[in-house]
């Protein structure tokens, strides 16, 4: 397994990554008619402008397998709402099914944690959806609940949890 800095080219495997993530991790959280509708070339655009962006302080890191697939991806930078008292956050992490539970998230989210701390970023926080089996693993790696705010995904109102890492430099390594 190797995890780098995403880099022109890279679009097609990240988005195909958070298509196919959504399509088995939300089923039976977010809509059917939602995940039956996503497509990688929805996401193609988003990927694309986001590996050509050149905002310093965010960072795209992908994880490939031993052929060169990518399976797995992480975003972060500033935080991005200003209603909580962070300074960075893991805007998403993404492993294809197969890849779940093996280490490999774990090192996505400390090569963020790692940029983030480089930009003189103290703090953390990923919003999840509440019935998100990924809260666990938030949970395992030190991430504290912090608050809960509703979002429209399709026709049903989800709760989303915010989990907050209020001193980076105590990350588990």
């Amino acid at each position: 397994m190797r995890i780098r800095l995403a880099c022109e080219g890279d679009a097609q495997g990240i988005a195909s990554v958070h298509t196919e993530s959504w399509k088995t991790t939300y089923r039976g959280i977010v809509p059917d008619h939602i995940l039956d509708h996503l497509t990688t070339e929805s996401r193609l655009n988003q990927w694309e402008q986001q590996i050509r962006s050149d905002e310093k302080d965010q960072i795209l890191i992908v994880a490939e397998d031993e052929d060169g697939k990518i399976v797995g991806f992480a975003c972060g930078g500033k935080e991005r709402e200003g209603k909580l008292p962070y300074e960075g956050e893991l805007y998403a992490i993404y492993l294809l099914q197969p890849y779940q539970n093996s280490g490999i998230g774990r090192q996505l989210v400390k090569r963020v944690v790692l940029h983030l701390e480089t930009c003189q970023m103290r703090t953390m926080i990923i919003w999840a959806l509440e019935r998100n089996p990924a809260c666990r693993f938030y949970e395992k790696m030190g991430g504290i609940p912090v608050q809960t705010q509703w979002i429209r995904i399709g026709n049903e109102d989800l709760a989303e949890i915010a989990y907050g890492w209020s001193d980076l430099t105590s990350f588990d390594r």
